[in-house]
């Protein structure tokens, strides 16, 4: 009788260590940890990198990257801004492997460990600028708001304060408010000697980017309660965007990603509108993973 009961505790101990095992990855890890040791990364992804909508240009950046290093058995996943920090978030819980299009400034870096794939051969150029445009004779029409968004200029840290109240909960004009709120400082600096007019209308345009959605609601934050405007902000394609200022039909935009994520409209309509200089310096695009995967190269998408 006590072998038979020392045989059963026996059994039961093995049971229980091996369901321990088989819930962990039997390394300590939570199931669909970011490598079992024996996929490659692409194998490990589906060979899928999670982009963005199809008009923009880090998706054209990221398809000329697929080709340049060799990726061909690599596909470029459409939908949105919001459906990639979805599916990251998803991924980032269970520690999973994940790649995706990535920019900077964006809120997902202050919230996530996450790193850029390094870039050889510069396939998504040196370091962007997000630029201002104002339509032909701005300066003349409305010279308060010209000026204005001639002075307007900021950084990514500031941006991101506004992007995480934003991500958080705060509606994009609440979030507008609080930081201009507590900046007011830097509202002066960009308002002084600036005479406030009294109702004018104004447009502005934008796409649906979380920086750009931040940009955009503080201007129109500052135009109407610093200078008097009355305010309308229309969020478009980028397409949209950059027709609207050059045709006329909108004022301005603070949204222009230049040299490369726009290039293709500021070579078509550079001489359509003015560039008021950039606003941002600094930023960045690239393929992006969280910091736990063993990969730090584009290079390595083929290799590792």
């Amino acid at each position: 009788m006590k072998k038979t009961k020392l045989w059963m505790t026996l059994s039961l101990a093995v049971v229980l260590v091996l369901s321990a095992c088989g819930q962990n990855g039997g390394d300590g890890k939570n199931a669909g940890s970011n490598n079992d040791g024996t996929k490659t990364v692409g194998e490990q992804v589906k060979h899928e990198i999670i982009g963005i909508d199809p008009g923009a240009g880090i998706m054209k950046a990221t398809a000329a990257a697929i080709e340049e290093y060799g990726l061909s058995d690599w596909k470029l996943v459409e939908g949105s801004g919001a459906a990639m920090t979805a599916t990251l978030a998803k991924a980032i819980k269970n520690e999973e492997p994940i790649i995706i299009t990535g920019w900077t400034p964006h809120w997902m870096f202050s919230k996530y460990d996450l790193k850029y794939l390094e870039d050889p051969k510069k396939t998504y150029g040196e370091a962007e600028e997000i630029h201002t445009l104002a339509r032909k004779n701005l300066k003349d029409d409305q010279p308060e708001a010209y000026q204005f968004l001639e002075n307007f200029k900021w950084t990514s840290d500031e941006m991101g304060e506004i992007m995480t109240a934003i991500q958080e909960g705060k509606s994009p004009e609440d979030a507008a408010k609080e930081w201009a709120d507590s900046h007011s400082d830097r509202i002066d600096e960009w308002t002084k000697d600036i005479q406030p007019v009294s109702g004018k209308d104004f447009k502005l345009s934008y796409v649906a980017w979380d920086s750009e959605i931040a940009s955009t609601h503080l201007v129109k934050h500052v135009l109407e309660t610093k200078l008097g405007y009355k305010v309308t902000a229309l969020q478009v394609e980028a397409g949209p965007m950059w027709t609207g200022v050059a045709n006329g039909d909108v004022d301005a935009t603070v949204a222009a990603w230049l040299p490369l994520t726009h290039a293709d409209y500021w070579d078509k309509y550079k001489d359509q509108l003015e560039d008021l200089g950039a606003n941002m310096e600094g930023v960045k695009t690239g393929l992006v993973v969280p910091s736990y995967m063993d990969i730090s190269s584009i290079e390595d998408l083929k290799t590792k």
